[in-house]
């Protein structure tokens, strides 16, 4: 919502010769510049608007090409017990359930203000943001710190590990249930320039700080969720394109939710750097991190697809690493303007606008009429990230089939 107010085969020498993405480059130095060029110059609304949140989905969905990587099985080089097993995927149940449970969330949420007092309300989820603000702070500083910081930082490990008995029984949670923590030297210091910046935030309540939790959110969810599918991705986009449009057109509950909620749940942009009163505020406008996000997570699938095609390897995944990209790029276009679109409708009827309106229809259109000038149709509708799973569980499906056919013939025996 926007408001005006407040696996396939390749070969090491084909990806060798590719190089790094420029583009890639210069995303990453828009988010820095952008970010703390807008504290001092007054940046054009629209102009900071769309530079910044072009560059967050363009890093964002480069990181995600890290699902593509082979996790190491046990025995083999790089495995870690620690590890997620399989990459976190959205099933098609989700997809279909993701409006409802939202709705659900912005109703509690305006219910929860009207009736219990946005005060209290705000103390609450400052506290869960402040402890999942500092965890996505960490996850997005620790790579570079790892890059900068010497290499005897990481060869230690400190932490603990203890196993925690309990009465319950096996079917509800492991008799091996342990609590620990595994931390490097580097990960000590990430955690506490985190909490150092998250602290900072709830303090002073600075409209920058907010948007570097917003970005960290961004970024951590795009990078970390795969949709699975196209056809989980178009379900997902068309059943919150209806979502958006009800709670922003039908009822005043998002804005209303979006205005009163102090928490980094979306990204701010100063009209004027002058103080519109003695309280010292300026003048705001927002776009939630769920107009971001959402479209997010389709982009970096088609960007996925886009290194399938290209064959791009598996085994050792260099994010910057440059190879043809049209799914991803359509898709991309598409999402800037329609969110330039949503900007000049906001602008023109000066009312919040469910940005969503317009961002489904840019980025499912463009990318079905990629494949169909492509030639892809097919390709795009059968390309899933869940293909390792589907094959781990078909051999047992089959063996259950056939141990009932033995069933069956002990039985007439």
């Amino acid at each position: 919502m926007t408001d005006i107010s407040s696996k396939p085969p390749s070969s090491s020498s084909s990806s060798s010769s590719r190089g790094n993405d420029p583009l890639a480059y210069v995303a990453y130095a828009t988010l820095a510049i952008v970010w703390g060029a807008s504290q001092v110059v007054l940046v054009p609304y629209v102009v900071h608007l769309l530079s910044l949140v072009t560059a967050i989905l363009y890093v964002a969905c480069h990181g995600s090409l890290v699902l593509r990587e082979d996790i190491p099985k046990e025995g083999e080089e790089g495995y870690d017990p620690d590890a997620p097993a399989t990459v976190e995927t959205l099933k098609k149940e989700d997809a279909m359930q993701f409006p409802i449970m939202g709705s659900c969330s912005l109703f509690g949420l305006y219910c929860a203000f009207k009736f219990i007092g946005e005060d209290i309300v705000n103390m609450l989820i400052g506290g869960y943001f402040g402890l999942v603000g500092t965890g996505a702070v960490a996850l997005t500083i620790g790579p570079f710190m790892d890059k900068i910081a010497p290499k005897s930082l990481n060869e230690r490990k400190l932490g603990f590990k203890k196993k925690i008995p309990h009465p319950l029984p096996e079917s509800i949670l492991s008799k091996d249930f342990e609590i620990g923590i595994d931390l490097t030297a580097t990960d000590l210091i990430s955690v506490s320039l985190a909490c150092g910046i998250v602290g900072l935030y709830f303090t002073k309540k600075y409209w920058a700080l907010n948007n570097l939790l917003g970005i960290c959110f961004c970024l951590q969810g795009i990078e970390r969720l795969s949709l699975g599918t196209y056809k989980i991705g178009a379900i997902l986009l068309v059943g919150l394109f209806f979502y958006d449009i009800f709670w922003v057109f039908g009822t005043d509950v998002m804005v209303t939710v979006a205005k009163n909620l102090d928490g980094p749940i979306k990204l701010l942009f100063p009209r004027s750097l002058t103080p519109i009163d003695d309280s010292g505020k300026i003048a705001l406008s927002l776009l939630g991190l769920g107009d971001i996000v959402i479209p997010g997570f389709f982009l970096s699938l088609l960007l996925r697809f886009d290194a399938t095609n290209a064959k791009m390897p598996t085994d050792k995944v260099n994010i910057l690493e440059s190879f043809p990209k049209p799914y991803f790029y359509s898709a991309m276009i598409a999402y800037v303007g329609g969110l330039g679109f949503t900007l000049f409708i906001m602008f023109q009827f000066q009312a919040a606008q469910p940005a969503l309106l317009y961002l489904v229809p840019a980025c499912l259109g463009s990318s079905f009429l990629c494949a169909v000038v492509r030639g892809e149709v097919g390709l795009l509708l059968a390309y899933s990230e869940e293909v390792e799973e589907e094959e781990e569980d078909k051999p047992a499906v089959e063996g259950e089939e056939k141990s009932d056919d033995d069933k069956k013939d002990k039985k007439n025996d």
